[in-house]
């Protein structure tokens, strides 16, 4: 058996501290023992994107990164973003721009949406195809998304001092 590690990250702006298997998923560790279940497992290869977490501010697959490597870093998963009663400004323009359907793929979505409005232009619809090219959705066919990071990116250039 091998020996749990201790680890100590900020997950959503909460220190939190653990005792983990060094093989344990930074997914599993957010769903599982911190019961933040927003942050969904798809595919399980890092293809999919359902599992997008912010890492030290970068967009990142929680079912390809141990928890043992999260140690020291801040962690945002989408529950950060909002809550049901105060969605965030990105959640409601996917809401206005009917950008999700089942809503299994929408969780790494915001969070991969919320990483490239801290980091690219998004000046033209390629731009965001091409930075949301890693999410699969099955259900929307990316148009009305498409459009949503549009509108949430038009909004961040009138706001923006």
């Amino acid at each position: 058996m091998t020996a749990k590690q201790h680890i100590a990250l900020t997950v959503n702006g909460r220190r939190v501290e653990a005792e983990v298997e060094p093989r344990l998923l930074l997914a599993d560790f957010l769903r599982g023992t911190l019961g933040l279940t927003g942050t969904h497992v798809g595919c399980e290869h890092g293809v999919c994107g359902a599992c997008t977490i912010l890492l030290d501010g970068v967009s990142a697959r929680s079912c390809l990164t141990l928890a043992v490597q999260a140690d020291g870093s801040s962690v945002e998963t989408v529950e950060s973003l909002g809550s049901p009663e105060m969605l965030s400004d990105l959640q409601l323009v996917f809401r206005e721009h009917h950008a999700l359907q089942c809503g299994f793929c929408t969780p790494g979505m915001l969070m991969t949406a919320t990483d490239l409005l801290r980091t690219q232009p998004l000046a033209t619809d390629e731009e965001i195809r091409d930075g949301l090219s890693g999410n699969l959705c099955r259900c929307t066919g990316y148009e009305n998304i498409v459009r949503a990071l549009r509108a949430a990116a038009a909004r961040r250039e009138t706001t923006t001092p």
